[in-house]
């Protein structure tokens, strides 16, 4: 009865799209405190010693070592194609490439981190005074990448590659539903590639989900509303965070759509 805590699902890369209004926005308003997956360094630079130690191959093997010839070819190509020569990326480990490659794809159709919810979230929240947290932290999700095993970082780096030339046609339907609030599609698009990977899509979402679920278990005990914002993929499937809500007894309800004022320009 005394606890309340909104669960919002971002899209980590977006373009300048308005989205921070409506339901969204009043929960925000609601709410004395936010926590994220995990807080984004304002400065960049910030962020280049945890690269080098997380995302460097720590045996100073090179990528193109751990890929066949054909591999090799198909990744310069796609380097070339997105403007950055072919050994730019060859002593990072095949987790950070793949991952590079899609932000850099991405940031050429308008959509960066730069517009990213957990970005505006966090202004909003440091403007209202209201305390900001996070459920893992940037060094423990470069942490986690890192330990992979590394088949299945090649596996998806071999994704990732297979899946450049139609990042559009992906991405633009994704966003679409991400807009409209309609997760049942949202979800029929990711699995369209997580299909092929179901040991990645456990990696990535659903361990976390089982570990996230238990943190907000424990945030019911203690009163206070709580925005917690978290990538939408986490907030759809079977194996989302309100199923496993559901599985520990909490119940988790749809935010109705409302419609609230303009802010006074």
């Amino acid at each position: 009865d005394d606890t309340t805590i909104y669960l919002f699902g971002t899209f980590h890369l977006l373009d300048g799209r308005p989205w921070f209004n409506d339901e969204v926005r009043t929960a925000f308003d609601a709410s004395s405190e936010v926590v994220l997956e995990a807080i984004i360094p304002e400065n960049p630079a910030e962020l280049q010693p945890l690269i080098v130690r997380y995302a460097l191959d720590p045996q100073g093997r090179s990528l193109s070592t751990l890929l066949t010839a054909e591999q090799n070819a198909e990744l310069g190509r796609a380097l070339q194609t997105l403007g950055s020569p072919p050994a730019a990326f060859d002593r990072f480990e095949p987790w950070f490439v793949a991952m590079s490659m899609t932000a850099v794809a991405a940031q050429e159709m308008g959509i960066s981190s730069d517009n990213g919810p957990e970005g505006v979230i966090t202004r909003a929240a440091r403007a209202r005074n209201i305390p900001v947290s996070e459920l893992e932290g940037i060094e423990w999700q470069l942490r986690l990448f890192d330990g992979m095993p590394e088949e299945m970082q090649l596996r998806q780096l071999r994704q990732s590659l297979d899946e450049l030339d139609q990042i559009r046609e992906t991405l633009q339907p994704m966003l679409a539903a991400w807009s409209e609030g309609d997760v049942e599609r949202l979800r029929r698009i990711m699995m369209q590639s997580s299909d092929q990977a179901p040991d990645l899509l456990r990696f990535h979402i659903t361990d976390r989900n089982r570990t996230w679920a238990g943190w907000i278990q424990e945030r019911m005990a203690r009163p206070g509303t709580v925005f917690l914002a978290v990538g939408g993929a986490h907030l759809t499937g079977d194996d989302s965070v309100q199923n496993l809500l559901r599985a520990r007894g909490l119940r988790a309800e749809r935010v109705p759509h409302v419609e609230a004022a303009a802010p006074p320009s």
